[in-house]
Order: structure tokens, then C-alpha cells, then sequence
């Protein structure tokens, strides 16, 4: 009777402990599961367009109490006065005063006109050159010879600023190829085929072969860049956008995959500088005295364990407030109100506060946010790198805002279908983003592209010589 007792005991402590078991996993599942109902743009990559309904408000400005619109004393921004190709005068006939006639000629004493300009399209804005190549019958044995049309005409059906312009409707503009077809059509006044357009991007690519070099070298060589990716499509397969910007120059280049090998490729086997990025693992053959790691990333992470409750309060607001003092003196130090020595000394007790934070994280009983600490104390020193290497800043938003442009353009084409495609991408997106950076208009620097390269001559820079 004992020995059967003490066997259903120790049946009914298995079940128990089973039970205990399957009881704590649903009770971290449903930890977790409720942590994802609270996943919202402030704790997470999401853009606040993904929020759902139940997510908090981002705090709204204080009221100032000024009327809207422009305020007392601010600069003007009245349009320019642009050249003219028609002026239509009003002049007086009688003065007002005296009601003597006035003359028609401007007098020397007369005051400048007053004037208000009218823009207006017409009704087709493409301008047409037929050549026509002539014959003519000789009246002694009556044959008929012909005039020839330049090679060089005869290989073009648009010119080079009119192909500038599909290149920039497609690469700046997001416009789709039917829509590019419709623009040139009704705007323009201009039939074009969809082949065309994909003819005319393909001219561009090439004709942008040797600046998207150029722009390459001079990323690689820059002593301070950021680096970030996004994901994009090949034929419908999933490969990865990566993007590095440096001062005056932007490279975009896809890429297969999302490791360090396609990080190699777009920075050089040999990585120089320093490089401001998020904390993919990618990054990790960075050196972590070259590298910044993300601070705005950080602040939606610790604000998520914030909001995740329970065990891991501590750590987010250990790192909150990290991240408010770490701003606070790096809007210190770009007012002028710290040097770079006085920063660094300053940021030394937030560096010590975390770190105490972090290690002691190590030991949460939520697995998650253990690693978290765990994988944030192994590129620590990748944090501070801000505070010491100058142009480097806490956070990757530079990268950010020129990726935007490819993200936008990713959501609205869904990606490319050939290798061919996603040259023009690569080019275009990296033409586009480096003129921005250099306040030049990239429809003026496509058209001259393509007139040297139509001409097999060099191709203008991208960026300055010794960039």
C-alpha cells in the first residue's frame, strides 16, 4: 500500500510539475502577446501610419497663442521675378492730378513699371525638330540621290533633357511608367511607348555608369559616413537596399542579401572611417571604436520595455532617462554651451549609470530582455563613439531621411523585374540624393549626361575631384 501511495504521489508531482511547466509558458506567451498589442511607433520601427487605434498620442505642441500663418518680422518668401517671353503694357492717358495728357515714351524722370507676372503652360511643351532628308532626280541620267541624316540623329528619338525628364519623373517623382506615359502625352504633348520609357532609363543608367563610380570611391573614402538598408524586390524575390551617405555624396546599391557580405560590397573590404548604423549584425565587422550605433533605435527600445511592465521596468527607465540626458547635452553641445571636452566629461556618469543598469539586466527574468542587455553591452562602446570622432552623430537619422526616397519608391513599385532595373535604380537613387546633398538641380546634371555621353565624351562629376 505505501509503495503504491508513494507511486501515485510521485505521478501526481509530475503532473503538477507539468502542469506548472505549461502554465508558465502561456503565461509568457501571454506576456508577450499583450506586449504586442502595445508595439506602437514610440516603441518600435513602425511609422505612426501602422499605429492602431489604442496606441498613445504623440504629445502634442503647447499652444503659443499666435494667429496661424506667417508672423510679424519673418522673411519673405514673394515669387521671383522670372524672364519674360511676352510683356503686355498698361500705360496712363491722362494724370490723375491735373488730367493733362501723358506721354506714351518712358520720360527720364518717369518711375520704373509696376508689374505682375502671369506663368501659364502651353499647349504642348516639347518642341519638335523634323529632319527630313531630301532627294533629288538628276536631270541628265534621272537617278535620285538622297541626303543623309547624322548617324548621330537617326540613334535618338528624344533628346537628352526630354530623356532626362523620364528619368526624373521615374526616379524622383515615383511615376509609374503608364503614368510617365500619360504626363508626356497630355503635358507634353508627346506619344511615347512604354518600351521607350524602359529604353530611355537604360540610356540613363549607362549614361550615369562612371558618376555612380565616382560617388562610390568617394563613400569609401569618407572619414565619417551612415550606412542603412530596407528590403526591395527582384522578379518578385525578396533582396535588400543598402545606402550609404556621406558628406556630399549618397550610394545606393541591391544586393542579394541583408549579411556582411553585401555590406562589404556597398563599403569596400576594407572599411575606412567611421560609420554611424542601426545594430544589425551586419554592422558587426565594423570596428566598434569606427562605428555609432543608433541612438534614436535605443530610445523606442528602451521605451518598449517600459511599457512592457513587470521585470523590465527597470531597464527602460534606466535607459530613458539615459536617452534624455544624453540629448539634452548633445543640444548643449551644437548650441555651443559644451565643448567636446566638457561633453565627453559630462556623458562619463550616464555612460556608468547604464552600463550598472544594463549588467544588472543581465539577470531579468524575461529572456528577452536579458539578451537585450546582454547584446547592447557587447557593442557598448559603439555607443559613445559620438562624443570623440567629429561629424558623427548619436543617432543614424541622416541615413534615414536619403533612404526615405528608395522606401517611398519601394511601396509604390513594388521593387524591379530585371538586374537591368535595378541598375537604373541603383544610379538614379544615388544621382538624385547626392545632387540634393549638393543643392544642384538633377534634371540640368542628367541633361548634360547624357549630351557628353551621347557624344562619347566624359561624363560630368558627381562630386567635386578629391571628394
Amino acid at each position: 500500500m505505501i509503495a503504491e501511495l508513494k507511486a501515485k504521489m510521485a505521478v501526481m508531482e509530475r503532473r503538477l510539475a507539468e502542469q506548472d511547466r505549461q502554465m508558465a509558458e502561456q503565461n509568457q506567451r501571454l506576456a508577450e502577446l499583450e506586449a504586442r498589442l502595445r508595439i506602437n511607433s514610440s516603441n518600435s520601427s513602425r511609422p505612426p501610419s501602422a499605429d492602431p487605434p489604442s496606441a498613445p498620442k504623440p504629445p502634442g505642441k503647447p499652444p503659443t497663442g499666435r494667429k496661424p500663418g506667417g508672423q510679424p518680422g519673418h522673411p519673405g518668401h514673394s515669387r521671383p521675378r522670372l524672364p519674360t517671353n511676352q510683356i503686355v503694357p498698361y500705360l496712363p492717358s491722362h494724370c490723375e492730378h491735373c488730367q493733362a495728357a501723358l506721354s506714351v515714351e518712358q520720360g527720364p524722370h518717369d518711375p520704373p513699371a509696376r508689374w505682375h507676372q502671369v506663368a501659364e503652360l502651353p499647349e504642348a511643351l516639347a518642341v519638335i525638330t523634323e529632319h527630313q532628308a531630301h532627294g533629288r532626280r538628276c536631270a541628265h541620267c534621272g537617278h535620285v540621290t538622297w541626303a543623309t541624316i547624322p548617324a548621330e540623329l537617326l540613334a535618338h528619338g528624344f533628346g537628352p533633357r526630354l530623356t532626362g525628364a523620364i528619368a526624373f519623373l521615374s526616379g524622383l517623382c515615383h511615376g509609374s511608367k503608364r503614368t510617365i506615359e500619360e504626363i508626356f502625352e497630355t503635358l507634353l504633348g508627346v506619344r511615347i511607348s512604354l518600351g521607350s520609357i524602359s529604353n530611355a532609363e537604360a540610356e540613363v543608367a549607362a549614361a550615369l555608369d562612371q558618376p555612380y563610380a565616382q560617388v562610390e570611391e568617394a563613400v569609401r573614402q569618407a572619414a565619417v559616413k551612415n550606412a542603412d538598408e530596407t528590403g526591395w524586390a527582384r522578379a518578385g524575390r525578396l533582396c535588400w537596399m543598402w545606402m550609404a551617405v556621406a558628406a556630399g555624396a549618397a550610394l545606393f546599391k541591391i544586393c542579394a542579401g541583408r549579411g556582411r557580405a553585401a555590406l562589404a560590397s556597398l563599403l569596400g573590404q576594407s572599411i575606412r572611417g567611421t560609420v554611424g548604423s542601426d545594430r544589425w549584425t551586419a554592422y558587426g565587422i565594423i570596428d566598434l571604436l569606427a562605428r555609432q550605433v543608433c541612438w534614436a533605435h535605443l530610445k523606442r527600445d528602451f521605451q518598449k520595455w517600459l511599457d512592457w511592465g513587470r521585470e523590465t521596468t527597470e531597464i527602460g527607465q534606466a535607459g530613458r532617462k539615459a536617452v534624455e540626458r544624453l540629448f539634452a547635452l548633445w543640444r548643449d553641445f551644437r548650441a555651443g554651451a559644451l565643448d567636446r571636452p566638457g561633453l565627453q566629461a559630462a556623458l562619463e556618469p550616464v555612460s556608468q549609470d547604464l552600463q550598472a543598469a544594463l549588467e544588472a539586466g543581465l539577470s531579468c527574468p524575461n529572456p528577452k530582455a536579458a539578451r537585450f542587455c546582454r547584446n547592447l553591452l557587447d557593442v557598448y562602446p559603439a555607443l559613445w563613439t559620438f562624443a570623440r570622432v567629429e561629424g558623427i552623430e548619436p543617432t543614424n537619422n541622416l541615413a534615414e531621411r536619403t533612404l526615405r526616397l528608395a522606401v517611398i519608391w519601394r511601396k509604390i513599385s513594388f521593387g524591379n523585374h530585371s538586374e537591368d532595373g535595378c541598375r537604373f535604380v541603383e544610379r538614379i537613387l544615388t544621382a538624385a540624393q547626392t545632387l540634393r546633398l549638393q543643392k544642384r538641380h538633377a534634371l540640368n546634371y542628367l541633361r548634360d549626361a547624357l549630351v557628353a555621353h551621347r557624344a562619347h565624351q566624359p561624363i560630368p562629376r558627381l562630386v567635386p575631384t578629391g571628394a
